[in-house]
């Protein structure tokens, strides 16, 4: 299947950035603080969903209250801090992207002045018209109204625009916006949880955009 479009959005987390390693240290660390056994990467990898918070519930088998997500919220975050210095790029990232054609641009959940350090930091900045990350005090919830904000600031046609992330909810934002959408099998979401989409799926950068004509 080939896919015309003059823009791409890249997600951040398990797509650009390879964080896997980090993402289990963290869902770990909020496990063991609430007295749950460890899962394993590929466990989670099926299991996880948006909203965050329903997720954890089907893994500790309870609702949470506000004062639980708070806290799974803190842990997490404390720990994948510490876990992310630990993790790179993709395979493909930054030679692929710098060798588009096509415009491109950054949208994350996770938090925006760390996100535009990040990216600072790894020499990417050049490559993107815009770079979005979360700024609300809290995460964990569906990208779509992040996706319409940032396409809208960008003053894009959703129909001109493709989508590239590795979680479901890549798909059904740019579903909701109606922009295109190709996931990659190489982070939260396994690609049998992908292809329940019904969108294309890749096992890498360079396969995702062998998919852009």
């Amino acid at each position: 299947m080939r896919i015309r479009a003059d823009h791409v959005v890249w997600d951040w987390n398990g797509t650009l950035f390879a964080d896997n390693d980090a993402v289990l240290a963290a869902v770990n660390r909020v496990c063991a603080d609430f007295g749950h056994a460890a899962v394993t990467l590929e466990q989670w990898r099926e299991t996880f969903r948006r909203p965050v918070k329903d997720c954890y519930e089907g893994v500790f088998g309870r609702p949470l209250t506000a004062a639980d997500w708070d806290r799974i919220d803190l842990v997490y975050h404390a720990e994948y801090r510490v876990a992310m210095d630990r993790c790179g790029l993709a395979p493909g990232v930054p030679d692929h992207l710098a060798a588009l054609r096509h415009t491109q641009s950054l949208l994350s959940m996770w938090w925006h002045d760390e996100l535009v350090a990040l990216v600072a930091r790894f020499g990417l900045a050049g490559l993107f018209r815009r770079v979005d990350g979360l700024r609300a005090a809290t995460g964990g919830g569906s990208k779509a109204k992040h996706l319409a904000e940032h396409l809208d600031a960008l003053r894009l046609r959703p129909e001109h625009v493709v989508v590239v992330g590795d979680v479901a909810d890549d798909a059904d934002a740019a579903r909701h916006v109606g922009a295109q959408v190709v996931l990659v099998a190489t982070g939260t979401s396994s690609r049998r949880v992908l292809e329940r989409t019904g969108a294309p799926v890749a096992d890498s950068i360079p396969e995702a955009l062998a998919h852009l004509a």
